[in-house]
């Protein structure tokens, strides 16, 4: 099973790595499948990837508090928009554009309203 494990968080790196230089692919889902899979497999590879200076802190709010930082949320909601134009732009058919709207619409209200602040902000707050 750790093979498996370890197998899925190097494709999440992966797929991650790919979201950083392509506009619509996410790259902190990514990373957190990756971070869930290592924890399973690999402690070095988990705790390589919490030390990372780009992903750890991501991954450390979202552990903590399931908190997504204001930039991530901006960007995220910015990609689904560009996503949604360029689907209509496309032309694609009025079926597609609802079932699209309606699950950028969930998954864009997930993200807003999930807590906003740094992991060094909500730790401190921390009682």
């Amino acid at each position: 099973m750790r093979i498996l494990w370890g197998g899925l968080g190097g494709l999440s790196v992966a797929l991650g790595a790919a979201g950083v230089v392509l506009p619509l692919v996410p790259t902190t889902p990514f990373m957190l499948l990756a971070a869930f899979c290592f924890a399973r497999s690999s402690p070095r590879l988990e705790r390589w990837l919490l030390q990372h200076p780009r992903f750890g802190p991501a991954i450390a709010d979202w552990r903590a508090h399931r908190a997504i930082s204001l930039r991530g949320k901006i960007l995220s909601v910015a990609a689904m928009t560009l996503a949604f134009v360029i689907s209509l732009a496309l032309g694609l058919p009025p079926g597609l554009l609802l079932v699209q709207a309606a699950v950028l619409l969930l998954v864009g209200l997930f993200l807003l309203t999930r807590p906003t602040a740094s992991a060094r902000t909500l730790r401190q707050s921390d009682p």
